[in-house]
């Protein structure tokens, strides 16, 4: 009870902040008599919503299945590659080099080869999911596997320890943190890639649903799908949170006691 009466405290001064710039855009908008297919108000974008209900949870259902399916894709695939990499030296000097490139190539112009390859179906939405968040992933563990505390780890291997204790008691509980960031990053990119994915070929979706409506000039229904990705993003955001705290209860209570101290 305590944690959600904080968590609403500190995130008051946002929503006062939503809550006045959708006011002030209100006002905006009527005063100066803008065309809706241009910046519909905001109280034209809540009507749209109401209107579009019956089409959009099977757009909302299906995007979210992309979403989750290549961003869970995504982690196993970063995991493999970060404890690859950070086991082998050599492999880390060769492979890392190639991962920075891959982040070059625009997933734009990926995607109508995965399309090509794959058909028409959900896996190659997944698996462009899977490329957009992988990679932050795979950074940040690394990261967080090679910033080990390397004291501890002589501890341990001076106890007589294995490889795999001093990973587990060790190295990855330093990593969960950097691991946990990477996670953050790719559930706000996963919606984001499954709707992209979408502008190349499907039937249903929210990105199928955006382009219809940029299609008919149905700004307000633009701005309803923008609204409900974001959402969506957030929702995948605040799940990886939750883990969080459930996964590393350590580091939430001493980042308590450190805010009761201070």
């Amino acid at each position: 009870m305590k944690d959600l009466k904080g968590a609403t405290k500190a995130g008051l001064p946002a929503i006062v902040t939503v809550v006045m710039f959708v006011l002030i855009w209100e006002l905006i908008v009527r005063v100066t008599d803008i065309e809706p297919y241009i910046l519909p108000a905001p109280s034209e974008i809540f009507l749209a919503f109401g209107e579009s209900w019956t089409l959009l949870p099977e757009h909302i259902w299906i995007t979210a299945i992309e979403a989750l399916l290549g961003f869970s894709l995504g982690i196993i695939v970063a995991l493999v590659i970060a404890l690859s990499l950070d086991a082998s030296a050599i492999l880390r000097k060769s492979v890392y080099p190639l991962l920075l490139f891959s982040q070059t190539i625009p997933i734009i112009a990926i995607a109508p080869l995965l399309i090509i390859w794959f058909g028409y179906g959900i896996l190659p939405k997944v698996l462009v999911v899977a490329l957009v968040t992988f990679f932050p992933v795979v950074v940040n563990m690394i990261e967080g596997l090679q910033s080990s505390d390397r004291d501890m780890m002589r501890l341990l291997q001076s106890m007589g320890s294995s490889r795999w204790q001093t990973m587990r008691y060790v190295r990855f509980p330093h990593a969960l943190p950097y691991l946990f960031t990477g996670l953050k990053i790719g559930a706000t990119y996963s919606v984001l890639a499954a709707v992209i994915s979408e502008w190349v070929g499907a039937s249903k979706g929210l990105g199928i649903y955006l382009v219809r409506a940029q299609n008919s000039f149905a700004t307000d229904k633009v701005f309803v799908s923008i609204v409900i990705i974001s959402l969506l993003s957030c929702f995948l955001f605040l799940i990886i949170v939750l883990i969080s705290r459930w996964t590393m209860p350590w580091k939430y209570k001493h980042m308590k006691k450190g805010s009761g101290q201070s």
